[in-house]
């Protein structure tokens, strides 16, 4: 098997591990702990794993000159991503928050055509404009849902919002980075940057979660959300950048919100209305237009 199809497995792996993240983490918020609280539960519990696992890895020295740019991505994607979408999701809903994720690929794009100086089409202005208008949608009448867990809908939607843009730039920062140094290098320094970034917003929430007492169903989401949504899943996107353009690794979104979808309605954690299911078909449409006949796009992306 290639790298190519390697990398195509991972990136769908951690699509999948984020698609049902939604409702795993949603249900357990703020009940058991806070949003701010479980990032530092993320942060810390990854640093440990990716440390753990270097000790049986070569090696590897940072050069001076990618100090910044690791310390760029490890802002944008450890911790300005998590804190918002963590947050949001707590204000949210989980089918909200799969579909505004989806506009990661319309994010990657405009960020590519601004550093990168891409040209855009008339088709990718278009795919832009109905992305976020969908977004918006969710934004401004997406609080109709009957989910009771679900404090400010509109609020929510806007931080994850700030989710998928800095999640889009983190992709963009890190992919020359992944040229140059293992998964494993990578995400170690980063998480451990990320903990002394979030400790200062996520501690008074961590140190207030009543570890005795919580019960298994609490405990098997928290480590779901270790293991596989921080540890499994960042090192698959990761080892996914090293053979694919962060476009293509954006488009993966295109399936979080069918998986968000089915796996919150299955469990009874959120439902769907007229208003999640046109936004959802707006967002859909975007990423298409953006990601139609894009692979000089994707070339210059690599």
């Amino acid at each position: 098997m290639n790298n190519r199809i390697l990398a195509l497995f991972a990136a769908l792996g951690a699509t999948t591990i984020y698609g049902i993240n939604h409702t795993v983490a949603k249900v357990i918020m703020p009940h058991y702990i806070g949003p701010f609280g479980f990032i530092m539960l993320r942060v810390v519990g990854a640093t440990v794993l990716f440390w753990l696992v270097s000790l049986w890895m070569p090696k590897e020295k940072i050069d001076r000159k990618d100090y910044p740019r690791i310390f760029g991505a490890s802002l944008l994607g450890m911790c300005i991503n998590m804190l918002m979408f963590f947050k949001g999701l707590q204000l949210s809903t989980p089918i909200n928050s799969g579909v505004i994720v989806t506009l990661t690929p319309i994010i990657i794009l405009i960020l590519s055509a601004y550093f990168l100086k891409e040209r855009l089409t008339g088709f990718k202005y278009l795919g832009i404009l109905l992305g976020f208008s969908g977004a918006l949608l969710l934004i401004l009448y997406g609080n109709t849902s009957q989910v009771t867990n679900a404090p400010n809908v509109p609020l929510g939607n806007v931080m994850m919002l700030i989710n998928a843009i800095s999640y889009g730039a983190y992709l963009v920062t890190v992919k020359p980075l992944t040229k140059k140094y293992s998964t494993v290098t990578l995400m170690k320094w980063m998480f451990l940057l990320g903990v002394f970034l979030t400790t200062p917003i996520t501690f008074s929430e961590a140190s207030a979660v009543s570890w005795n007492t919580l019960p298994f169903d609490a405990i098997w989401r928290m480590a779901f959300v270790i293991i596989g949504t921080t540890f499994l899943a960042y090192l698959f996107n990761v080892y996914a950048l090293k053979a694919l353009p962060p476009t293509t690794i954006g488009a993966f979104t295109y399936l979080q919100p069918l998986i968000t979808i089915v796996y919150a309605v299955l469990t009874g954690n959120d439902t769907l209305d007229i208003i999640k299911i046109l936004a959802c078909i707006l967002v859909f449409l975007g990423v298409y237009l953006v990601s139609k006949k894009s692979n000089n796009q994707s070339k210059a992306v690599a």
